[in-house]
């Protein structure tokens, strides 16, 4: 093994003991790529550290000012119009009208409000919080079972990291050069396999934790005993919520509609939306929710692209040390199968879920993964006769983006770390992590049959691209 490998792995080494201290993620990448590259410097004669440092003029500029990437701030802003101005709290209280006669109507609601809010916000973290701050009130009300409720909606708040628009999805087709277009439209099969599969382990759940007091709930004054006035009133605050979620949804997934002017519109229909609600007197939006969500947007887009900019400086650091490289040459040299190697960056990327969030995850694991598939696969201009996994290098990067979110999903709700999990206790005192994490635990036992799908059928990914 070389020795500028070896300086590449004490990096890695030396960046994860840095995220255990709590050094904020994009920091501690700058400083490990700065100081990995001034330690080849040392012992590589052709990577001179002064050469490496001039490239920062334009690095920052090059890595940022890129179109594909504008959609970000854009549907972030949305999703946080549509929470400050209570559209998130329509969304569920209208499809929890449609899903009135349903049995555990709610708790479907719940998950469909939280796929709905997840294609608009793009984040997890923002589906889990928001949502939950509307409805994890509406189910203790009701008496549901608090790892039941707590489970449905930790693990709905998934669901928005699939569906598109996808913020993670974005980055992932911007590092592999993979169309967005393409991408958001192979995550719709696996998105809604997720949604049904989720829905079968409620109503699953529902009989192991019984609510014995909802009937009696119900009976008394609820959504479903409105008068036909407020009946009415809840459809039209709904429609219009539903009409623009499912634009967004389908126009980008039929690719009628590329991304970035799919989100300005977007965002410019949910603002004439809730101007109209404030003339009528139906929503207390004001300037100053607005100025609110400019600034809550301007600094997660900053924390985003501060980490991308981390993520680039760490990745020329693991590039120039020639570690991919080792990797690939190892993987080819051993007798070890191409899909056990697969399944194995998965394992890795679920341990990885119990300490990192899904965007640090992505941006850290992909300069090593990528090119070692890409390697097993048989190079970047094999056919799908010759490929090891039997797909094209566009269609790897699609099948592999995909199954990479399904298991950053699980990162999201697996102990100890489980940042939606995190979310959701915080909103309630009184709720127990170890009953949070018992209810997410069925829905993780999902998610490993749909992956184990994907992984079987990748044609589950591609379908979609192919045809459209």
């Amino acid at each position: 093994m070389e020795i500028s490998v070896i300086i590449c792995l004490f990096g890695i080494g030396i960046f994860f003991i840095l995220l255990l201290l709590r050094i904020p993620v994009a920091l501690s990448m700058v400083c490990v790529g700065i100081g990995g590259n001034y330690a080849l410097s040392f012992v590589v004669d052709y990577l001179p550290f002064h050469l490496y440092i001039k490239q920062f003029k334009t690095l920052l500029w090059g890595v940022i000012a890129n179109y594909e990437l504008t959609v970000i701030p854009l549907f972030i802003l949305m999703g946080h119009i549509c929470a400050k101005a209570g559209l998130s709290k329509d969304l569920f209280y209208g499809i929890r009208y449609f899903t009135r006669s349903i049995k555990n109507g709610v708790l479907i609601a719940t998950l469909l409000a939280c796929a709905a809010f997840g294609a608009v916000s793009g984040s997890s973290l923002a589906t889990s919080s928001t949502m939950g701050k509307t409805v994890l009130p509406e189910l203790k009300k009701l008496k549901y079972n608090s790892i039941l409720s707590t489970g449905v909606l930790a693990s709905g708040g998934t669901l928005g990291i699939l569906i598109p628009p996808s913020t993670v999805l974005v980055l992932y087709a911007v590092m592999v050069e993979a169309s967005v277009i393409d991408m958001f439209q192979a995550a719709i099969i696996p998105g809604i396999f997720a949604l049904i599969i989720f829905i079968l382990v409620t109503y699953a759940m529902s009989y192991v934790y019984p609510s014995t007091e909802l009937e009696k709930r119900i009976e008394k004054k609820d959504i479903l005993h409105l008068s036909p006035s407020q009946k009415r009133l809840l459809k039209i605050r709904t429609f219009p919520i539903l009409v623009i979620f499912i634009m967004i949804i389908l126009g980008l997934g039929l690719g009628l509609m590329t991304p970035t002017p799919a989100a300005a519109v977007s965002v410019g229909l949910v603002l004439l939306y809730v101007g109209f609600l404030r003339l009528c007197k139906m929503s207390q939006f004001s300037k100053s929710d607005l100025k609110s969500c400019f600034q809550d947007t301007a600094s997660i887009v900053g924390m985003i692209y501060f980490i991308l900019f981390g993520a680039e400086v760490l990745k020329g650091f693991i590039t120039r040390s020639g570690l991919p490289l080792f990797l690939s040459e190892w993987v080819m040299a051993s007798d070890i199968n191409g899909w056990v190697i697969l399944i194995c960056f998965l394992l890795i990327l679920i341990l990885l879920g119990f300490f990192l969030e899904s965007l640090t995850m992505i941006l850290v694991v992909l300069p090593f993964f990528w090119p070692v598939l890409v390697t097993l696969n048989g190079g970047a201009i094999v056919t799908e006769e010759q490929a090891f996994f039997g797909l094209t290098h566009d269609q790897l990067k699609i099948w592999f983006g995909i199954l990479s979110l399904a298991i950053v999903e699980l990162g999201l709700i697996t102990p100890p770390m489980g940042l939606n999990v995190f979310i959701i206790a915080s909103l309630d005192k009184s709720l127990a992590m170890s009953d949070i994490f018992r209810g997410v635990m069925p829905f993780f036992a999902g998610e490993i049959i749909r992956i184990a799908l994907l992984i079987a059928f990748p044609i589950l990914c591609l379908w979609l691209p192919m045809i459209l």
